[in-house]
């Protein structure tokens, strides 16, 4: 049997553990990857800039020998700067901008043996939790080619799902690793603020809500990724909790059942549908099977406050990204760089002063001290990743200039994930569920600054108890 027939059987370890052990070699395995992308993308448009000649080139020149020799990868194109190759955010505006180099993520990806081979689909800016950028239209959902594969991690997780890729890059500014995570049936990981370094080098994404990793079919790729990965930068604005050890050793620790707290309303009111409270509790009591002790509570946040100040926060930051973007077409109008949806946010933050943002900074920080409290109680907050199951492909498009509506209909569909981008705090998305036509629903795990060990262990019993990597 040919690597070919039996590529859906690894995980990135597999992989690499084939390519270390002399079953397979390099070169076979990213001809395998390429033969896949080159077969499924037409239909799935995940892969939207491709490498492989940059990547065939790299096997030529031999590859570092990391954990990770050999294994086929791709990168998000939000934010992520790759030497030679454009960095567009789904944007217009972006579609010719070439970064002057690898980013500091790139070159620790590099230096574990990933083999890059191309950049994934994304929305303009990340500002959508379905991926339909004009630039380069929608990916939907390998599941349902009717419904959405969500954002703004969208391409990346269609990968992962549709079989191209064992694992894929991924960021996350309101729940974008976590919601394509839950569309697709795979895990999905946010770490720590300033666990990982952004893709283009900045010491700060959106007010601090911005923070990237991966999304896996296995909880021990999601550990490998981030133990290779992660670690400061020098002059890091943020600093995460130092974490003792490797991520992935620490999976075959003893499992200490941890006290979880169970919440299936939305923090503001938001409505859960019965499917997706359903899939909540029953992890909740999978996890009362593991051993763990679970209570239904939730952290006395101000959910209405949160919202306003999101609001504040991306529409200020996308109000400067546009500063910059007139800067570098000054020439042209702004409409035809940009989708509507974007000018709109611009603008709704010109409407806003310093002392808006400063007093959304200081809600924003408020909420991640009662968040911590509520974690000296509680390891895990365990709630559904989103309020529905997949939305239909294009069911929120970025083509309205109502800001203010659009926001809203995120936010309603989010009643849980910005809560930990606010706070920095980590939190994933675990495929544990179902609907009644077999699409996937990821069950949301948050924990405290610093928690992602709690988290993937959690989540390895969990997968261990409750495999999914059969529901392709």
């Amino acid at each position: 049997m040919s690597l070919l027939d039996s590529y859906d059987q690894y995980d990135a370890m597999g992989l690499a553990r084939l390519i270390s052990d002399g079953d397979v070699n390099e070169r076979e395995v990213a001809e395998t990857a390429i033969s896949r992308i080159e077969d499924k993308n037409p239909a799935l448009n995940a892969v939207v800039v491709p490498m492989f000649e940059q990547a065939l080139t790299s096997l030529e020149a031999g590859l570092p020998r990391g954990p990770l020799r050999g294994v086929p990868y791709v990168v998000k194109d939000l934010n992520v700067w790759i030497d030679g190759v454009p960095a567009t955010n789904g944007s217009r505006a972006f579609q010719d901008f070439h970064p002057p180099g690898d980013s500091e993520l790139i070159k620790r990806l590099r230096r574990a043996g990933l083999v890059i081979l191309g950049k994934t689909n994304t929305p303009e800016f990340g500002l959508n939790m379905c991926t339909s950028p004009e630039l380069f239209g929608p990916t939907p959902n390998p599941f349902d080619l009717t419904r959405s594969s969500g954002g703004s991690s969208g391409g990346s997780a269609c990968a992962v799902a549709s079989g191209m890729l064992p694992a894929a890059h991924a960021t996350d500014s309101g729940g974008s690793i976590r919601i394509p995570a839950s569309n697709c049936g795979l895990f999905g990981l946010k770490p720590s603020r300033a666990r990982i370094p952004l893709g283009n080098d900045q010491a700060e994404g959106l007010a601090g809500f911005s923070t990237g990793h991966a999304i896996t079919h296995s909880v021990r790729d999601s550990a490998l990724l981030l133990d290779v990965a992660g670690g400061p930068m020098p002059g890091d604005v943020y600093a995460a909790p130092v974490q003792e050890g490797s991520y992935l050793d620490f999976l075959d620790t003893p499992f200490t059942s941890p006290r979880i707290a169970l919440w299936t309303e939305g923090f503001a009111g938001e409505a859960v549908s019965p499917v997706c409270q359903q899939v909540a509790r029953d992890a909740a009591l999978l996890c009362s099977e593991l051993g763990c002790t679970i209570e239904e509570a939730a952290p006395a946040i101000d959910g209405h406050a949160m919202r306003k100040a999101f609001g504040v926060l991306f529409s200020g930051n996308i109000c400067n990204l546009m500063g910059t973007i007139a800067a570098m077409h000054p020439d042209e109008d702004p409409a035809s760089l940009v989708e509507p949806i974007t000018l709109a946010c611009a603008e709704a933050g010109h409407n806003y002063s310093a002392a808006d943002y400063a007093a959304a900074v200081l809600s924003i920080q408020q909420t991640a001290r009662t968040l911590g409290q509520f974690f000296t109680r509680y390891d895990v907050l365990l709630t559904p990743t989103l309020a529905n199951p997949p939305l239909p492909l294009g069911d929120i498009s970025m083509q309205t200039d109502d800001w203010p509506a659009y926001l809203r209909r995120l936010l309603d569909e989010l009643p849980f994930t910005p809560l930990f981008n606010a706070t920095g705090a980590p939190a994933a998305s675990v495929p544990l569920g179902h609907d009644t036509d077999g699409l996937p629903i990821g069950v949301h795990l948050g924990a405290a600054m610093g928690g992602e060990a709690t988290l993937l262990r959690l989540a390895r019993e969990l997968e261990q108890a409750a495999p999914w990597h059969q529901r392709q």
